[in-house]
């Protein structure tokens, strides 16, 4: 064995350690906490193998807390993706100052992590019933938005609470994108006679379309399994799977430890599968950028 030989497998060997880490993180914490699931989904009261669990899964109560979740997820990954794409375009394509673009993309960083209890307390001292905009609204332009059908617990409540964390998340997801856009392709456009709406309608917009798709499918998996800001913010009120399955670790309902598995194995097919069509589209688009 030569000395090169010999230093390109302590080198390797020197890589792996350093990746040992994220291999021993992930398999305690994602892939052996989902095997449990998986194999808890289908073991009945009695220890035995059982499809009762996944059948359960059909019941009335909790298809609708499925439904309401995916309706949930879906309005606030379209409503973020849609305002983080206006945001991202304003910011990078537009003829904004340039300093504002490092203090949005600084903000959604944070923003985007920001949620759970401080994000629900703020929207209930901000959009409440004794809110700080709902008490201006109404004292000062006669505008009661309570009476009008609004509730910060109801189903748009929480979306619009979501989006506070989901727009961020789209300005940062898209941002490369819109990036990869090269101006030689606009100048080529313009050169040809090509108004700028015809350059988003037949090249921009088709090119970010890709990655538009893939990040608005990530957008939904992060809202489908968001449980603290839901749980602070509605209680028990709002009958999405999260909240769902916390009552049934809790003991709370349900009283089925085999069917909380279910919750959560279904819960895990929907996220792993906006999670795989973000993966294989996302790929596809950075073929393309290329």
């Amino acid at each position: 064995m030569t000395a090169t030989t010999a230093h390109r497998r302590s080198r390797l060997s020197l890589e792996w350690l350093g990746f040992a880490p994220f291999i021993v993180f992930a398999v305690m914490f994602l892939i052996l906490p989902t095997l449990y699931l998986v194999g808890a989904a289908f073991v009945g009261r009695d220890g035995g193998f059982t499809l009762d669990n996944i059948a359960g899964l059909f019941t009335d109560q909790i298809l609708a807390a499925y439904w309401i979740s995916i309706r949930i997820s879906g309005a606030s990954a379209i409503l973020g993706a849609l305002i983080g794409l206006a945001i991202a375009l304003a910011i990078i394509r537009g003829r904004l100052p340039d300093g504002l673009r490092s203090a949005v993309m600084t903000f959604s960083g944070v923003a985007s992590n920001f949620a759970g209890v401080p994000l629900a307390f703020a929207f209930i001292s901000t959009l409440g019933r004794l809110g700080l905009v709902t008490v201006i609204l109404k004292t000062v332009f006669d505008i009661d938005i309570y009476r009008a059908g609004f509730n910060i617990l109801s189903f748009w409540g929480l979306t619009l609470t979501y989006l506070y964390f989901q727009i961020p998340l789209m300005v940062l997801m898209i941002a490369p994108a819109i990036d990869g856009l090269k101006k030689e392709w606009s100048e080529a456009s313009q050169t040809l006679g090509a108004t700028p709406l015809q350059f988003w309608r037949y090249v921009g917009f088709p090119i970010l379309w890709p990655s538009f798709l893939g990040t608005l499918s990530l957008l939904f998996a992060n809202a489908f399994g968001a449980i603290a800001t839901a749980y602070a913010l509605t209680g028990s009120s709002l009958n999405i799977v999260p909240i769902l399955l916390y009552a049934q670790i809790r003991g709370d309902a349900l009283q089925n430890p085999g069917l909380g598995a279910a919750l959560a194995l279904g819960m895990i097919a929907i996220t792993a599968l906006a999670n795989i069509i973000y993966l294989v589209i996302s790929a596809r688009a950075e073929r393309w950028m290329r």
